[in-house]
């Protein structure tokens, strides 16, 4: 498998998109990019450093202390030397790029292996391009196609057919029953057959892992499907992301990390004292008590940290800002919010369910790739928790660092009345329409096996009116709606409900101030919202489905389609998932379960 093969991507597409793993088409080859061990030694790379995230990892993955390390970038003179991420060739079989076969057959191109390839990489004189399928399973293996087991099936694999393999198209739809996958001796299959998954057509799964090179299956007893390699759900990432907080705590693990190669060899108060005789460390640690720096220290190595959600540490601090215009200097770099008086945005009653509007004028983001999956995503909870059980592909033969990407820039805070929303959760009308939507949540998970729980009617709400908040506000505040963010607080236990629609940027100290200043004429916003989302394009088709007795499969929805609530992927948190405007405002025969009634 060729690592010489190149192509250029973003920083931030390494963490969401185009990771380790993940299977990528570069100008003249096909490839799968390479786990962390093709990647620059960490000491080339430049250092993130965020200690809740890094403590987050720790109880996720069980590697202690790990660091969170840039992807490399392009280096700014021309005469320097690239320092680039490995990729491996792959697939490793090929299509002829001829028609032959015979007169009848002007659809068949051959199908050829790697090492049938001269070293030009053609055949026969021909150019040849990488097929387009190959075999896969949930937990992220990936493989070529036994093209020659499906061909023959099982019957065949004591004495295998070595004639040449044809790939047949007999049609010009290019849909799976139009190919058909022939031998020479007379054998053929059709390639839709291979989807027919309690069959087995492709085998079991052989545990491959080509992105961390050869010699590295593992033990896997899932049956193989077949994967377009393009395809949407080739690449799920698990990325987990943090806000940068004005934390004591976070203080002292940011020192303690700076220092953590000479901290490392501390276990107790007597092996603190000699390191302080450094005049550098003593300087450093000089703000700290010996306690604080060994508690500190200990938290580090053995991830004996506070194992809050990380949401719910989010929404303590942005519930705590203070109230002004941020027209104070800031004293955090990374976190600077501030409640806006109600008198600014405040007018009418349409914003009585609305506890408050905060402006963050400064806001650093954070964001880890720790693993991926194929086929099948699998998404945090409401909370931005994974699972600790949760199966995931690695990115590293044994990891020890994880890829991170660091993101500044602005948003604003919406907090719902907890009253307003015990009030709204006791309707009979709302009874009835929830208890729609966790019979929509159960069929989805009994056909997935999927343990995650149906996340709640406020969770709903919020999530619906995020998407129509963020379809409202670029409109207005300069930054196009798939740029726009959400993360989503709810707090049941402390009846705390929010929402954070934000925008961050790689590489930028400074952002448009767009947003911050929409937070201003929030009240025109969401009585825009309001009023867009009270009929769509697709009624009454759209506010009459039913999720749990859906025909169309969609399980997760409500009254939520691509002409009202969904918006781009980048943008939400779950994938649009768990969306419903009739909870939000009233719709075609559901007028009873809204939150907001009363919309001019």
């Amino acid at each position: 498998m060729s690592r010489k093969a190149h192509g250029t991507l973003r920083r931030s597409q390494i963490i969401t998109t185009y990771g380790p793993g993940a299977l990528i088409d570069l100008p003249k080859h096909s490839a799968i990019v390479g786990g962390l061990e093709t990647w620059p030694k960490p000491h080339e790379l430049q250092e993130i450093v965020e200690p809740r995230l890094s403590q987050k990892l720790t109880i996720m993955t069980g590697v202690p202390a790990p660091r969170l390390y840039a992807p490399p970038a392009e280096p700014s003179d021309p005469r320097e030397t690239a320092r680039g991420i490995g990729a491996w060739r792959f697939p490793e079989w090929f299509v002829v790029k001829d028609e032959g076969g015979g007169e009848d057959r002007q659809g068949s191109r051959r199908l050829v292996h790697r090492k049938a390839l001269d070293e030009k990489g053609r055949f026969e004189g021909r150019g040849v391009v990488a097929t387009r399928f190959v075999r896969a399973c949930p937990k992220g293996h990936v493989d070529d196609l036994d093209w020659r087991f499906f061909v023959h099936g099982a019957h065949g694999a004591n004495s295998p057919c070595l004639r040449q393999l044809w790939l047949d198209e007999r049609g010009t739809s290019g849909d799976l029953a139009d190919l058909v996958v022939r031998c020479e001796c007379g054998q053929q299959r059709s390639l839709y057959e291979a989807t027919q998954l309690e069959l087995r057509p492709l085998g079991t799964c052989r545990g491959a892992r080509p992105w961390l090179g050869r010699n590295t299956n593992e033990d896997c007893d899932q049956p193989s499907r077949l994967l377009v390699r393009t395809a949407s759900n080739a690449y799920f990432p698990q990325a987990v992301s943090v806000l940068s907080l004005p934390d004591h705590r976070n203080v002292i693990d940011s020192v303690i990390g700076t220092l953590w190669d000479d901290l490392q060899i501390v276990e107790d108060a007597a092996d603190l004292k000699l390191l302080k005789k450094k005049p550098k460390i003593a300087a450093a640690l000089a703000a700290y008590s010996d306690e604080e720096i060994l508690e500190a220290i200990h938290a580090r190595k053995h991830g004996a940290v506070n194992e809050r959600p990380v949401k719910l540490v989010e929404l303590d601090a942005l519930l705590a800002a203070p109230e002004g215009f941020g027209d104070d200097v800031p004293i955090d770099p990374n976190f600077h919010a501030r409640r806006l008086p109600d008198r600014t945005w405040r007018r009418t009653k349409i914003c009585d369910g609305v506890e408050a509007v905060t402006q963050l004028h400064r806001l650093r983001e954070v964001m880890a790739l720790v693993g991926f999956t194929r086929l099948e995503a699998v998404m945090p909870d409401i909370n931005g928790e994974y699972e600790t059980d949760v199966q995931r592909a690695q990115i590293a033969i044994e990891p020890a660092w994880f890829p991170a990407n660091e993101n500044r820039g602005e948003g604003l805070f919406l907090q719902l009345k907890a009253d307003a929303i015990k009030a709204w959760l006791e309707r009979s009308e709302v009874h009835k329409r929830l208890d729609g939507l966790a019979k929509g949540h159960a069929r989805w998970a009994d056909e997935r096996k999927n343990k995650r729980l149906f996340p709640g009617g406020p969770y709903v709400l919020l999530h619906t009116l995020s998407h129509l908040l963020i379809q409202s506000l670029s409109l207005r505040c300069g930054y196009p709606a798939s740029s726009l963010r959400e993360r989503i607080y709810v707090d049941p236990e402390d009846r705390r409900y929010g929402i954070l629609l934000y925008t961050a940027s790689s590489d930028a100290e400074g952002t448009l101030g767009g947003l911050v200043q929409q937070a201003r004429h929030f009240e025109d916003h969401l009585s825009q919202a309001l009023r867009t989302a009270a009929l769509c394009s697709n009624d009454p088709v759209c506010a009459q489905h039913a999720p749990g007795s859906s025909m169309e499969g969609r399980w997760l929805h409500g009254a939520a389609c691509h002409g009202c609530a969904l918006v781009a992927e980048t943008s939400c948190e779950m994938r649009n998932d768990y969306l419903d405007r009739a909870l939000v405002v009233p719709v075609l025969g559901m007028p009873g379960a809204a939150f907001f009634r009363g919309i001019e």
